[in-house]
């Protein structure tokens, strides 16, 4: 298979900046802005064109999956060097990697899990030290345990004993 720079894509193992975004879903721009970024590295054609090894397919769906999931471009970008640039990167190498969001992605569904079970009781309960709440968060003692929605990040009200000890 050719591109329209007329590279062998199967016999070289790259790809044009548009066989990229066509396989990826990503526009041509975003590939760009990638490659601007340093998440992805581009080779340049002797036409002067942006080229691909095949293997940054992976690296780019990783990058969205992980945007998709909120990951900043710097958090991103940080996971991206656990990867080796010199060799495409093996199951194993992707393992790696793949443990540490696993991790990160756990922690962020135990956390919405812990939203999810005290939404109700949160939002009537004063946990986010409104005043006017009188059956968990009475005068406003939940500010006594320190800023945001205590009762969320796991404080109880029980723990207000232990700040006036």
């Amino acid at each position: 298979m050719k591109s329209k720079e007329g590279i062998n894509t199967k016999k070289n193992a790259m790809l044009s900046i548009g066989e990229l975004a066509t396989r990826t879903g990503t526009s041509v721009s975003g590939i760009r802005f990638y490659a601007d970024k340093s998440l992805i590295h581009a080779a340049r054609s002797n036409s002067g064109h942006r080229i691909f090894a095949r293997s940054v397919v992976r690296r780019v769906s990783f990058i969205l999956i992980a945007q998709k999931l909120g990951y900043s471009l710097a958090q991103i970008s940080k996971a991206l060097q656990a990867l080796p640039e010199e060799r495409t990167p093996s199951k194993a190498d992707w393992s790696r990697l793949s443990r540490a969001f696993s991790q990160d992605i756990q922690s962020k569904i135990d956390e919405l899990e812990t939203l999810k079970s005290k939404l109700d009781e949160c939002i009537g309960c004063g946990c986010l030290s409104l005043a006017s709440c009188k059956l968990y968060n009475k005068d406003d003692a939940a500010a006594d345990l320190g800023a945001g929605p205590r009762y969320l990040l796991g404080d109880k009200p029980s723990d207000l004993n232990d700040t006036k000890q």
